[in-house]
Protein backbone atom coordinates (compact mmCIF):
# COMPACT_ATOMS: atom_id res chain seq x y z
CA UNK A 1 0.00 0.00 0.00
CA UNK A 2 1.11 3.56 -0.66
CA UNK A 3 0.98 5.85 2.35
CA UNK A 4 0.64 9.64 2.23
CA UNK A 5 1.13 11.56 5.47
CA UNK A 6 -0.13 15.12 5.90
CA UNK A 7 1.66 16.56 8.92
CA UNK A 8 1.11 19.66 11.09
CA UNK A 9 -2.35 20.33 9.70
CA UNK A 10 -5.41 21.71 11.46
CA UNK A 11 -7.55 18.57 11.31
CA UNK A 12 -11.30 19.27 11.30
CA UNK A 13 -13.59 16.23 11.57
CA UNK A 14 -17.14 16.97 12.75
CA UNK A 15 -17.98 13.24 12.77
CA UNK A 16 -15.71 12.92 15.83
CA UNK A 17 -15.92 16.50 17.11
CA UNK A 18 -12.23 17.09 16.29
CA UNK A 19 -10.67 20.47 15.52
CA UNK A 20 -6.99 20.15 16.43
CA UNK A 21 -3.47 20.32 15.01
CA UNK A 22 -2.36 16.86 13.98
CA UNK A 23 -1.69 14.42 11.17
CA UNK A 24 -3.74 12.65 8.53
CA UNK A 25 -2.44 9.32 7.23
CA UNK A 26 -3.87 8.06 3.94
CA UNK A 27 -3.42 4.37 3.18
CA UNK A 28 -4.36 3.72 -0.45
CA UNK A 29 -8.04 4.67 -0.83
CA UNK A 30 -8.78 4.88 2.91
CA UNK A 31 -7.89 7.07 5.86
CA UNK A 32 -5.66 5.17 8.29
CA UNK A 33 -5.54 7.82 11.02
CA UNK A 34 -6.41 11.48 11.57
CA UNK A 35 -5.87 13.81 14.52
CA UNK A 36 -3.21 14.83 17.00
CA UNK A 37 -2.65 11.24 18.16
CA UNK A 38 -2.37 9.90 14.59
CA UNK A 39 1.40 9.72 14.31
CA UNK A 40 3.11 8.89 17.58
CA UNK A 41 5.45 6.34 16.00
CA UNK A 42 6.57 8.39 12.99
CA UNK A 43 5.65 8.04 9.33
CA UNK A 44 5.28 4.54 7.82
CA UNK A 45 8.29 3.38 5.83
CA UNK A 46 8.27 4.68 2.26
CA UNK A 47 5.45 7.14 2.94
CA UNK A 48 5.11 10.43 1.07
CA UNK A 49 5.23 13.13 3.76
CA UNK A 50 3.64 16.54 3.16
CA UNK A 51 4.04 19.41 5.61
CA UNK A 52 0.71 21.22 6.00
CA UNK A 53 1.79 23.80 8.56
CA UNK A 54 -0.69 26.67 8.50
CA UNK A 55 -3.19 24.65 6.47
CA UNK A 56 -6.40 22.83 7.38
CA UNK A 57 -7.59 19.41 6.28
CA UNK A 58 -11.34 18.92 6.03
CA UNK A 59 -13.44 15.98 4.90
CA UNK A 60 -14.31 16.54 1.25
CA UNK A 61 -17.47 18.59 0.78
CA UNK A 62 -20.72 16.76 -0.04
CA UNK A 63 -22.96 18.96 -2.20
CA UNK A 64 -26.46 17.52 -2.34
CA UNK A 65 -28.11 19.86 -4.85
CA UNK A 66 -26.28 20.09 -8.16
CA UNK A 67 -27.94 20.63 -11.54
CA UNK A 68 -26.01 19.29 -14.54
CA UNK A 69 -26.91 19.60 -18.23
CA UNK A 70 -26.04 16.04 -19.23
CA UNK A 71 -28.03 14.46 -20.79
CA UNK A 72 -29.73 17.01 -23.04
CA UNK A 73 -27.94 20.30 -22.33
CA UNK A 74 -24.25 19.37 -22.45
CA UNK A 75 -23.40 22.86 -23.72
CA UNK A 76 -24.19 24.16 -20.21
CA UNK A 77 -22.47 21.45 -18.20
CA UNK A 78 -21.44 17.82 -18.52
CA UNK A 79 -20.92 15.36 -15.70
CA UNK A 80 -17.18 15.55 -16.43
CA UNK A 81 -17.00 19.38 -16.41
CA UNK A 82 -19.12 19.62 -13.25
CA UNK A 83 -16.80 17.15 -11.54
CA UNK A 84 -13.73 19.22 -12.46
CA UNK A 85 -15.41 22.34 -11.05
CA UNK A 86 -16.37 20.38 -7.93
CA UNK A 87 -12.81 19.14 -7.36
CA UNK A 88 -11.49 22.70 -7.62
CA UNK A 89 -13.99 23.75 -4.96
CA UNK A 90 -13.16 20.93 -2.56
CA UNK A 91 -16.37 19.03 -3.33
CA UNK A 92 -15.62 15.29 -3.43
CA UNK A 93 -19.21 14.01 -3.67
CA UNK A 94 -22.24 15.55 -5.34
CA UNK A 95 -25.87 14.58 -5.73
CA UNK A 96 -27.11 15.27 -9.25
CA UNK A 97 -30.65 16.52 -9.76
CA UNK A 98 -33.02 14.73 -12.17
CA UNK A 99 -33.80 17.90 -14.19
CA UNK A 100 -32.24 16.62 -17.40
CA UNK A 101 -33.55 15.78 -20.88
CA UNK A 102 -34.73 13.07 -20.66
CA UNK A 103 -35.59 13.30 -16.96
CA UNK A 104 -33.92 10.84 -14.56
CA UNK A 105 -37.19 9.02 -13.94
CA UNK A 106 -36.33 5.47 -14.93
CA UNK A 107 -33.64 2.90 -14.25
CA UNK A 108 -31.85 3.38 -17.59
CA UNK A 109 -31.18 7.05 -16.80
CA UNK A 110 -29.87 6.29 -13.30
CA UNK A 111 -27.55 3.70 -14.84
CA UNK A 112 -26.48 6.20 -17.52
CA UNK A 113 -25.45 8.75 -14.87
CA UNK A 114 -23.56 6.17 -12.83
CA UNK A 115 -21.79 4.77 -15.88
CA UNK A 116 -20.88 8.21 -17.28
CA UNK A 117 -19.64 9.34 -13.88
CA UNK A 118 -17.54 6.21 -13.47
CA UNK A 119 -15.95 6.77 -16.90
CA UNK A 120 -15.52 10.57 -16.89
CA UNK A 121 -15.94 12.17 -13.45
CA UNK A 122 -13.14 13.25 -11.14
CA UNK A 123 -15.38 13.09 -8.04
CA UNK A 124 -18.17 10.87 -6.72
CA UNK A 125 -21.46 11.55 -8.53
CA UNK A 126 -24.71 10.18 -7.06
CA UNK A 127 -27.96 10.50 -9.01
CA UNK A 128 -31.21 11.59 -7.38
CA UNK A 129 -34.28 10.25 -9.17
CA UNK A 130 -37.49 12.10 -9.94
CA UNK A 131 -40.45 11.69 -7.61
CA UNK A 132 -42.88 11.97 -10.53
CA UNK A 133 -42.60 11.01 -14.19
CA UNK A 134 -41.24 13.83 -16.37
CA UNK A 135 -41.31 16.01 -13.22
CA UNK A 136 -44.96 16.64 -14.03
CA UNK A 137 -46.19 16.21 -10.46
CA UNK A 138 -48.84 13.58 -11.20
CA UNK A 139 -47.65 9.99 -11.72
CA UNK A 140 -45.09 8.57 -9.32
CA UNK A 141 -41.91 6.85 -10.52
CA UNK A 142 -40.85 3.31 -9.57
CA UNK A 143 -39.15 4.08 -6.25
CA UNK A 144 -38.05 0.51 -5.52
CA UNK A 145 -36.40 -0.07 -8.90
CA UNK A 146 -34.77 3.35 -8.95
CA UNK A 147 -33.44 2.90 -5.42
CA UNK A 148 -32.05 -0.50 -6.34
CA UNK A 149 -30.39 0.97 -9.43
CA UNK A 150 -28.50 3.51 -7.29
CA UNK A 151 -30.69 6.59 -6.76
CA UNK A 152 -29.74 8.09 -3.39
CA UNK A 153 -32.82 10.30 -2.96
CA UNK A 154 -36.04 11.37 -4.66
CA UNK A 155 -36.78 14.93 -5.72
CA UNK A 156 -38.56 16.80 -8.47
CA UNK A 157 -35.63 19.20 -8.64
CA UNK A 158 -36.75 22.73 -9.44
CA UNK A 159 -40.40 21.66 -9.50
CA UNK A 160 -42.88 21.77 -6.63
CA UNK A 161 -45.50 19.02 -6.36
CA UNK A 162 -48.87 20.75 -6.00
CA UNK A 163 -50.93 17.58 -5.50
CA UNK A 164 -51.05 16.71 -1.79
CA UNK A 165 -52.08 13.11 -2.41
CA UNK A 166 -49.05 12.54 -4.66
CA UNK A 167 -46.78 13.98 -1.95
CA UNK A 168 -48.41 11.81 0.71
CA UNK A 169 -47.85 8.69 -1.40
CA UNK A 170 -44.27 9.72 -2.20
CA UNK A 171 -43.43 10.12 1.49
CA UNK A 172 -45.03 6.77 2.30
CA UNK A 173 -43.22 4.88 -0.47
CA UNK A 174 -39.89 6.57 0.28
CA UNK A 175 -40.27 5.62 3.96
CA UNK A 176 -40.74 1.96 2.99
CA UNK A 177 -37.55 2.06 0.88
CA UNK A 178 -35.52 3.97 3.47
CA UNK A 179 -35.17 6.98 1.17
CA UNK A 180 -35.43 10.75 1.63
CA UNK A 181 -37.86 13.01 -0.22
CA UNK A 182 -36.10 16.31 -0.99
CA UNK A 183 -38.48 19.03 -2.09
CA UNK A 184 -38.25 22.67 -3.15
CA UNK A 185 -41.41 24.53 -2.24
CA UNK A 186 -42.79 27.32 -4.41
CA UNK A 187 -46.52 27.87 -4.76
CA UNK A 188 -46.81 28.47 -8.52
CA UNK A 189 -50.04 30.44 -8.27
CA UNK A 190 -48.89 32.64 -5.39
CA UNK A 191 -45.46 33.15 -6.91
CA UNK A 192 -47.09 33.89 -10.27
CA UNK A 193 -44.83 35.83 -12.60
CA UNK A 194 -42.59 36.96 -9.71
CA UNK A 195 -38.85 37.13 -10.37
CA UNK A 196 -37.40 38.50 -7.10
CA UNK A 197 -38.31 38.93 -3.45
CA UNK A 198 -41.56 40.84 -2.99
CA UNK A 199 -40.91 44.12 -1.24
CA UNK A 200 -39.96 47.76 -1.61
CA UNK A 201 -36.84 47.07 -3.67
CA UNK A 202 -38.79 45.02 -6.23
CA UNK A 203 -41.26 47.89 -6.47
CA UNK A 204 -38.44 50.37 -7.11
CA UNK A 205 -37.13 48.17 -9.91
CA UNK A 206 -40.62 47.68 -11.32
CA UNK A 207 -40.27 43.89 -11.10
CA UNK A 208 -43.00 41.46 -10.00
CA UNK A 209 -42.27 40.00 -6.57
CA UNK A 210 -42.49 36.56 -4.97
CA UNK A 211 -44.00 36.69 -1.47
CA UNK A 212 -42.37 34.68 1.30
CA UNK A 213 -45.66 32.84 1.74
CA UNK A 214 -45.16 31.17 -1.65
CA UNK A 215 -42.38 29.20 0.05
CA UNK A 216 -43.92 28.61 3.46
CA UNK A 217 -47.49 27.56 2.54
CA UNK A 218 -46.49 24.41 0.58
CA UNK A 219 -43.72 23.81 3.13
CA UNK A 220 -46.21 23.71 6.01
CA UNK A 221 -48.35 21.30 3.99
CA UNK A 222 -45.36 19.03 3.45
CA UNK A 223 -44.53 19.04 7.16
CA UNK A 224 -48.11 18.03 7.96
CA UNK A 225 -47.78 15.14 5.49
CA UNK A 226 -44.40 14.16 6.94
CA UNK A 227 -46.04 13.91 10.38
CA UNK A 228 -48.90 11.89 8.89
CA UNK A 229 -46.73 9.40 6.99
CA UNK A 230 -43.66 9.37 9.26
CA UNK A 231 -41.61 9.68 6.07
CA UNK A 232 -38.19 11.36 5.89
CA UNK A 233 -38.66 14.83 4.42
CA UNK A 234 -35.91 17.28 3.45
CA UNK A 235 -36.77 20.90 2.74
CA UNK A 236 -34.17 21.26 0.02
CA UNK A 237 -33.73 25.04 -0.06
CA UNK A 238 -35.38 27.41 2.36
CA UNK A 239 -34.77 31.15 2.28
CA UNK A 240 -37.03 32.93 4.77
CA UNK A 241 -37.28 33.47 8.49
CA UNK A 242 -40.83 32.06 8.44
CA UNK A 243 -39.61 28.87 6.75
CA UNK A 244 -36.89 28.44 9.38
CA UNK A 245 -39.53 28.85 12.11
CA UNK A 246 -41.66 26.19 10.41
CA UNK A 247 -38.72 23.76 10.32
CA UNK A 248 -38.05 24.44 13.99
CA UNK A 249 -41.65 23.65 14.91
CA UNK A 250 -41.72 20.47 12.81
CA UNK A 251 -38.53 19.22 14.45
CA UNK A 252 -39.89 20.01 17.91
CA UNK A 253 -43.01 18.02 17.03
CA UNK A 254 -40.82 14.99 16.34
CA UNK A 255 -41.33 14.91 12.57
CA UNK A 256 -38.53 13.32 10.51
CA UNK A 257 -37.61 16.63 8.91
CA UNK A 258 -34.35 18.23 7.78
CA UNK A 259 -33.61 21.43 5.86
CA UNK A 260 -31.01 22.89 3.54
CA UNK A 261 -30.07 26.38 2.43
CA UNK A 262 -28.31 27.54 -0.73
CA UNK A 263 -25.04 29.39 -0.22
CA UNK A 264 -26.45 32.39 -2.09
CA UNK A 265 -29.16 32.88 0.51
CA UNK A 266 -26.49 32.92 3.24
CA UNK A 267 -24.11 35.31 1.50
CA UNK A 268 -26.32 37.70 -0.47
CA UNK A 269 -29.58 39.62 -0.15
CA UNK A 270 -32.08 41.27 -2.51
CA UNK A 271 -30.03 44.48 -2.75
CA UNK A 272 -27.35 42.53 -4.66
CA UNK A 273 -29.72 42.39 -7.63
CA UNK A 274 -28.57 45.99 -8.16
CA UNK A 275 -29.42 47.33 -11.58
CA UNK A 276 -31.16 44.22 -12.94
CA UNK A 277 -28.12 41.92 -12.70
CA UNK A 278 -29.46 38.65 -14.11
CA UNK A 279 -26.76 36.47 -12.52
CA UNK A 280 -28.62 37.28 -9.29
CA UNK A 281 -31.92 35.96 -10.67
CA UNK A 282 -32.24 32.90 -8.46
CA UNK A 283 -34.86 30.51 -7.11
CA UNK A 284 -35.66 30.87 -4.30
CA UNK A 285 -34.91 34.55 -4.83
CA UNK A 286 -32.44 36.53 -2.78
CA UNK A 287 -34.41 37.72 0.22
CA UNK A 288 -34.27 40.66 2.63
CA UNK A 289 -31.30 41.06 4.95
CA UNK A 290 -33.36 39.95 7.97
CA UNK A 291 -34.11 36.67 6.18
CA UNK A 292 -30.41 36.16 5.41
CA UNK A 293 -29.52 36.69 9.06
CA UNK A 294 -32.32 34.31 10.08
CA UNK A 295 -30.82 31.64 7.80
CA UNK A 296 -27.43 32.03 9.50
CA UNK A 297 -29.05 31.78 12.93
CA UNK A 298 -30.97 28.66 11.82
CA UNK A 299 -27.70 27.14 10.64
CA UNK A 300 -26.02 27.96 13.93
CA UNK A 301 -28.75 26.48 16.15
CA UNK A 302 -29.17 23.31 14.08
CA UNK A 303 -32.55 24.13 12.53
CA UNK A 304 -30.95 24.07 9.08
CA UNK A 305 -28.86 20.95 8.56
CA UNK A 306 -26.98 21.37 5.28
CA UNK A 307 -25.58 24.04 2.96
CA UNK A 308 -25.68 23.45 -0.80
CA UNK A 309 -24.25 25.23 -3.82
CA UNK A 310 -27.47 24.78 -5.83
CA UNK A 311 -25.06 24.79 -8.80
CA UNK A 312 -27.28 25.60 -11.81
CA UNK A 313 -25.37 26.34 -15.03
CA UNK A 314 -27.05 28.71 -17.48
CA UNK A 315 -25.54 29.95 -20.73
CA UNK A 316 -25.44 33.37 -22.38
CA UNK A 317 -28.70 32.72 -24.26
CA UNK A 318 -30.66 32.22 -21.03
CA UNK A 319 -28.94 34.86 -18.85
CA UNK A 320 -28.16 37.88 -21.05
CA UNK A 321 -31.81 38.88 -21.27
CA UNK A 322 -34.04 41.39 -19.46
CA UNK A 323 -34.17 40.41 -15.78
CA UNK A 324 -37.75 39.14 -15.89
CA UNK A 325 -37.00 36.95 -18.94
CA UNK A 326 -33.70 35.48 -17.72
CA UNK A 327 -33.52 31.91 -16.43
CA UNK A 328 -33.10 31.48 -12.68
CA UNK A 329 -29.90 29.91 -11.36
CA UNK A 330 -26.19 30.40 -10.72
CA UNK A 331 -23.15 28.15 -10.65
CA UNK A 332 -21.56 27.58 -7.27
CA UNK A 333 -19.43 24.44 -6.99
CA UNK A 334 -16.08 26.24 -7.23
CA UNK A 335 -16.93 29.01 -4.76
CA UNK A 336 -19.05 27.05 -2.24
CA UNK A 337 -16.36 26.54 0.40
CA UNK A 338 -14.68 29.93 0.07
CA UNK A 339 -17.97 31.83 0.26
CA UNK A 340 -19.10 29.70 3.22
CA UNK A 341 -15.85 30.52 5.01
CA UNK A 342 -17.06 34.12 5.26
CA UNK A 343 -19.34 32.85 8.04
CA UNK A 344 -16.30 31.48 9.87
CA UNK A 345 -14.08 34.50 9.34
CA UNK A 346 -16.70 36.98 10.57
CA UNK A 347 -17.54 34.88 13.63
CA UNK A 348 -21.03 33.76 12.62
CA UNK A 349 -20.19 30.03 12.80
CA UNK A 350 -17.39 27.93 14.33
CA UNK A 351 -15.38 26.07 11.69
CA UNK A 352 -16.47 22.68 13.06
CA UNK A 353 -20.17 23.52 12.62
CA UNK A 354 -19.61 25.02 9.16
CA UNK A 355 -17.79 21.92 7.93
CA UNK A 356 -20.50 19.75 9.43
CA UNK A 357 -23.16 21.49 7.33
CA UNK A 358 -21.05 21.24 4.17
CA UNK A 359 -19.80 17.67 4.52
CA UNK A 360 -20.64 15.44 7.47
CA UNK A 361 -24.38 16.20 7.76
CA UNK A 362 -25.24 15.91 4.04
CA UNK A 363 -23.32 12.63 3.75
CA UNK A 364 -25.21 11.23 6.73
CA UNK A 365 -28.56 12.55 5.52
CA UNK A 366 -28.34 10.80 2.15
CA UNK A 367 -26.41 7.74 3.33
CA UNK A 368 -23.24 8.57 1.38
CA UNK A 369 -19.82 7.19 2.32
CA UNK A 370 -17.88 10.50 2.67
CA UNK A 371 -18.00 13.37 5.15
CA UNK A 372 -15.59 11.87 7.70
CA UNK A 373 -11.86 11.74 8.46
CA UNK A 374 -12.30 8.74 10.74
CA UNK A 375 -10.01 5.68 10.30
CA UNK A 376 -11.44 3.41 7.62
CA UNK A 377 -13.39 6.19 5.90
CA UNK A 378 -12.80 6.88 2.20
CA UNK A 379 -9.81 9.18 1.70
CA UNK A 380 -12.00 12.00 0.37
CA UNK A 381 -10.43 15.13 1.80
CA UNK A 382 -9.46 18.68 1.01
CA UNK A 383 -6.40 20.70 2.02
CA UNK A 384 -7.31 24.37 2.52
CA UNK A 385 -5.48 27.57 3.33
CA UNK A 386 -8.22 29.17 5.41
CA UNK A 387 -6.67 32.63 5.15
CA UNK A 388 -5.39 32.88 1.57
CA UNK A 389 -7.16 35.70 -0.28
CA UNK A 390 -8.21 35.34 -3.92
CA UNK A 391 -10.47 37.03 -6.42
CA UNK A 392 -13.06 35.15 -8.49
CA UNK A 393 -12.44 35.72 -12.19
CA UNK A 394 -14.52 34.43 -15.07
CA UNK A 395 -11.41 33.30 -16.96
CA UNK A 396 -10.47 30.90 -14.15
CA UNK A 397 -13.92 29.29 -13.81
CA UNK A 398 -13.78 25.62 -14.78
CA UNK A 399 -17.52 25.13 -15.22
CA UNK A 400 -18.74 25.29 -18.83
CA UNK A 401 -21.13 28.06 -17.78
CA UNK A 402 -19.91 31.28 -16.18
CA UNK A 403 -23.06 32.52 -14.43
CA UNK A 404 -21.55 33.12 -11.01
CA UNK A 405 -22.90 35.59 -8.45
CA UNK A 406 -19.34 36.13 -7.23
CA UNK A 407 -17.53 37.48 -10.31
CA UNK A 408 -14.85 39.85 -8.98
CA UNK A 409 -15.59 38.95 -5.35
CA UNK A 410 -12.70 38.95 -2.89
CA UNK A 411 -12.77 35.70 -0.97
CA UNK A 412 -10.64 34.39 1.90
CA UNK A 413 -9.85 30.68 2.01
CA UNK A 414 -8.54 28.69 -0.94
CA UNK A 415 -8.59 25.00 -1.82
CA UNK A 416 -5.02 23.79 -2.38
CA UNK A 417 -5.56 20.06 -2.93
CA UNK A 418 -8.53 17.71 -3.26
CA UNK A 419 -8.31 13.94 -2.88
CA UNK A 420 -10.97 11.40 -3.85
CA UNK A 421 -10.34 7.82 -2.69
CA UNK A 422 -6.74 8.81 -1.95
CA UNK A 423 -6.10 10.13 -5.46
CA UNK A 424 -5.36 13.81 -6.06
CA UNK A 425 -8.03 15.18 -8.40
CA UNK A 426 -7.14 18.86 -7.96
CA UNK A 427 -3.99 20.71 -6.97
CA UNK A 428 -3.65 24.49 -7.00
Amino acid sequence: MSFTVFQNARVVDPSRGIDEVGTVVVDGEKIAAAGKAALNQGAPEGATVIDCAGKAILPGLVDTRVFIGEPGAEHRETIASASIAAAAGGVTSLVMMPDTDPVIDDVALVEFVLRTARDTAAVNVFPAAAITRRLAGREMTEFGLLREAGAVAFTDGRHTIANSLVMRRALTYARDFGAVIAHETQDADLGGAGVMNEGLYASWLGLPGIPREAETIPLERDFALARLTRGAYHAAKISTEAAADAVRRAKNDGASVTAGVAIHNLALNENDVGEYRTFFRLMPPLRAEEDRLAMIEALRDGTVDVVVSSHDPQDVDTKRLPFADAAAGAIGLETLLSVALRLYHNGDLPLLRLVETLSTAPAKLFGLPGGRLAPGAPADLVVVDLDEPWIVSESAIRSRSKNTCFEGARLQGKVLQTLVAGRTVFAA
